[in-house]
């Protein structure tokens, strides 16, 4: 393909292609109320698809100073929490796709761009998703999560690492794609070409619209349409 065109999609995960029915939300406020740390639903919301561990460690900050030297302690144990509650509501109530998700990756490799799967997940539970949903076996080209990376969105390492992974150079050869505003800050951060937003997580277009885009759409089974018709 010439580099006019698109060499690599970048998709998030939870929200965007995955099914967010309010796992990672419970996750949250299980593994705080369990370690007695102030609950505040609207700061754990603006930083979805966040490292975290990141957003435990702000949080804690936040309660105890930055200062306090058991804080690294007790970003430790709620994380561990957070991280047993999660992969326990994945084992009793399953992981579904987003409608529309896997064709959309069908229609790219048709097409011959490559895609790849970024999270703020930890690397575990990105394999027991992927398995989950069957695109551990070709479906996709790579995966990226937090704990690849030495600094999660809206840092826009993840994108780079995977566009390492899929061999695709340039960013004005990759599009983006999340449902949360630090997924787009990440590709804005990036550079890259497409910097797409969806509408099918847990932030809605008046969050999303704040921050730099190119495009909002419901969900990733616009995404082919939209290519065709602005990037292709």
């Amino acid at each position: 393909m010439g580099e006019k065109n698109i060499g690599l999609v970048v998709f998030d995960m939870a929200g965007t292609t995955i099914e967010d029915r309010g796992d990672v939300l419970q996750a949250f406020t299980g593994a705080m109320q369990k370690n007695r740390l102030l609950i505040d639903e609207d700061f754990i919301q603006e930083r979805r698809g966040a490292s975290k561990r990141e957003v435990f460690r702000q949080c804690i900050d936040a309660q105890f100073g930055k200062a306090d030297p058991e804080n690294p302690l007790r970003v430790d144990r709620a994380y561990d929490d957070f991280r047993s509650i999660l992969e326990g509501l994945f084992a009793t109530k399953g992981i579904r796709p987003i409608g529309g998700a896997e064709d959309t990756f069908r229609w790219l490799r048709k097409e011959g761009i490559r895609i790849a799967l970024t999270t703020g997940f930890y690397r575990k539970v990105t394999d027991i998703i992927l398995r989950a949903v069957g695109w551990n076996a070709g479906m996709i080209d790579a995966s990226l999560c937090s704990d690849d990376v030495a600094m999660g969105r809206p840092a826009p390492y993840m994108i780079f690492r995977a566009m390492e992974a899929t061999g695709v150079m340039s960013v004005r050869r990759v599009v983006n794609v999340g449902d949360t505003t630090l997924d787009l800050l990440s590709a804005a951060n990036a550079g890259v070409r497409g910097n797409v937003g969806v509408l099918s997580g847990s932030q809605k277009v008046d969050q999303l619209g704040r921050v730099q885009h190119t495009h909002i759409i419901s969900s990733v089974a616009e995404l082919p349409a939209l290519l065709e018709k602005a990037f292709l």
